[in-house]
């Protein structure tokens, strides 16, 4: 199979990461299908279609159920060519810019903060399964974060939770896809010069820069090379593994 035959699903993808990492899998000759939310999902297609690419956009909130099983139907043939999912929507709730404490979020807050972050990557995988097996091929990403890594001061406890489980999640997935060749891995993002990190309260992300040794924010662009590595066949025998993309910030 071509990179023409292996379409690119990513969630998330009206902005920010989601959008850097569609229009690269689409650079890279992959039929994008961007999902979110937002209706800026829509001018996010049509500048990468403008580019000569293949891309289409969705109206998908991962965590509705019923939306994600009806995927099938909305992408007909594209689905059916499926190669590549990778699970990047996320939310990261703030107030004034700044990170609850545990004993302020609301529980709904929480439960939210888990359907989008983690419920939703779940479902999403489970309902792309059946036709990547049928394929014997296949590449699914979870975009995690540093804060899966390491407490954070920028985002609260729900989403250093949520990320942390999503990496749990991509390692026990991975070892069951094995062998159907399809692989699984985690992009953990540090602090990147995103919309959402943009949404932080004055002088954090500055706080931020002195633990990181490369002294800059990352670019979108740098981490969806990265997930372009791999769903590359490049990347055939990389699974179950978590790639840190923050600059240095986090050594393991």
């Amino acid at each position: 199979m071509s990179n023409a035959d292996r379409v690119a699903l990513v969630t998330g993808a009206a902005r920010g990461l989601g959008a850097a990492v569609a229009r690269r899998l689409a650079a890279a000759g992959h039929p994008v299908v961007l999902a979110d939310i937002l209706d800026r999902v829509e001018e996010t297609a049509a500048a990468i279609v403008a580019e000569g690419h293949q891309a289409r956009a969705i109206r998908l909130d991962v965590a509705d159920e019923a939306a994600i099983e009806a995927l099938p139907e909305v992408l007909g043939e594209w689905w059916s060519r499926l190669g590549v999912v990778v699970n990047n929507a996320g939310i990261s709730p703030k107030v004034d810019g700044r990170k609850r404490l545990v004993e302020e979020i609301p529980t709904e807050e929480w439960r939210r903060v888990m359907d989008v972050n983690l419920t939703g990557p779940f479902m999403l995988s489970r309902a792309a399964i059946p036709v990547l097996k049928q394929r014997r091929w296949g590449r699914i990403v979870m975009m995690t974060s540093q804060a899966a890594r390491v407490p954070s001061t920028i985002t609260g406890a729900y989403y250093g939770a949520s990320k942390t489980g999503l990496m749990g999640f991509a390692r026990n997935l991975a070892a069951e896809l094995g062998p159907f060749g399809i692989t699984v891995n985690s992009v953990a993002p540090g602090r990147i010069n995103s919309d959402m990190v943009a949404g932080a309260a004055p002088g954090m992300n500055e706080a931020f820069l002195a633990r990181i040794p490369l002294g800059r924010l990352g670019e979108p662009e740098e981490v969806a090379e990265v997930v372009n590595f791999l769903v590359s066949d490049a990347a055939g025998y990389l699974t179950g593994t978590t790639i840190d993309v923050g600059g240095g910030s986090f050594m393991p």
